[in-house]
């Protein structure tokens, strides 16, 4: 038997879902087992304090918050976040970046996202510099920041780079402790593994790990696969996703997504054979084959973003038998 990746829990902000079911998945994972929580920001909670309430509703799970937008949250405000957190909860606490989209950034924040290759790779710097207690000037084409140092003990975190396009990855090879792939079938994330690789030994160092968010359901209904098949919409028509999922087999439902039909309309003709492309869907042999591809091709931990609908409110039943998927590994 191939040994599965390190198992970790994503909270998953379904849009059809309550916001403060993300406590609830949250207890569970803890009480699951599993070692780590993601917890990353998006329409609802402010990822720093979501962060914190999950602390005082867990027992022992350690925290990345993030991915954070680096066009967003300056170097200061992540390690002053994460410091305040980690000192608070006196949990472990990683921190997680990346350049988000367009929407998030330009559209919600109307922040600037030119150049978010620089500002990734700068902020990743400064971070790292902060979050190890050092008083901090950096002086970038992008970041800056002047004369800043912890005044809470510095928790010298874990720095997760999120990545997809070749400036991200290499950013993440460089300066990360772990590189982060979202939506990715397995030969897309051997091909990104090995370019980070590639490029770390470039830089005479240790390559980064190489983690991946992916959505699950062990035993789905319908309902579970359909909230996974909507999180896919978005992704179809954009660069470098649609040639990914050409290169999977639907290329006509790429050239189809960019002509930019409605997205119910989108949403109708995407198959399950793509949603199982890049999720953990089916019976639990189904679900372990699938992991096991992923760590044939070079991901070491996987963050499971579990389905939840009303046969599965949380994603309980699919973490725990992830969770038991996992136990007979070892």
């Amino acid at each position: 038997m191939t040994p599965l990746p390190l198992l970790s829990v994503s909270l998953g902000y379904w849009q059809d879902r309550p916001p403060e079911e993300a406590l609830v998945t949250a207890r569970a994972a803890d009480r699951l087992g599993f070692g780590e929580l993601w917890i990353g920001e998006m329409a609802t909670y402010d990822a720093f304090s979501l962060a914190t309430a999950v602390a005082a509703a867990t027992g022992h799970i350690s925290l990345t918050v993030g991915p954070l937008a680096v066009a967003v949250r300056d170097p200061m405000t992540i390690a002053r976040g994460v410091a305040s957190v980690a000192g608070l909860t006196g949990r472990r606490v990683g921190v997680a970046i990346g350049t988000s989209s367009p929407v998030v950034v330009g559209e919600w924040h109307g922040r600037d996202r030119t150049r978010s290759g620089t500002a990734l790779r700068e902020s990743a710097l400064a971070v790292r510099r902060l979050l190890d207690g050092h008083k901090t000037t950096f002086e970038g084409e992008v970041v800056r920041t002047r004369g800043y140092h912890l005044r809470l003990p510095a928790p010298g975190s874990e720095l997760t780079v999120a990545a997809f396009g070749p400036s991200a990855v290499r950013t993440a090879a460089r300066h990360a402790d772990r590189m982060v792939l979202n939506l990715v079938t397995p030969r897309s994330a051997a091909d990104l593994a090995q370019r980070m690789r590639d490029e770390a030994e470039r830089a005479g160092r240790d390559a980064p790990r190489v983690a991946a968010w992916i959505s699950a359901a062990v035993g789905p209904s319908d309902a579970a696969l359909e909230q996974i098949r909507r999180a896919v919409v978005a992704y179809l028509a954009a660069p470098g996703y649609g040639e990914m999922f050409a290169e999977a087999g639907f290329g006509e439902l790429v050239s189809f997504a960019r002509t930019r039909p409605h997205p119910r309309d989108l949403l109708a003709a995407i198959p399950a054979e793509l949603v199982a492309s890049v999720a953990l869907v089916g019976d639990g042999d189904a679900v372990r084959a699938r992991l096991e591809e992923y760590a044939a091709a070079g991901v070491d931990e996987v963050a499971v973003v579990p389905a939840s609908v009303p046969e599965d409110p949380a994603g309980e039943h699919t973490l725990a038998a992830l969770r038991e998927m996992a136990g007979r590994d070892r």
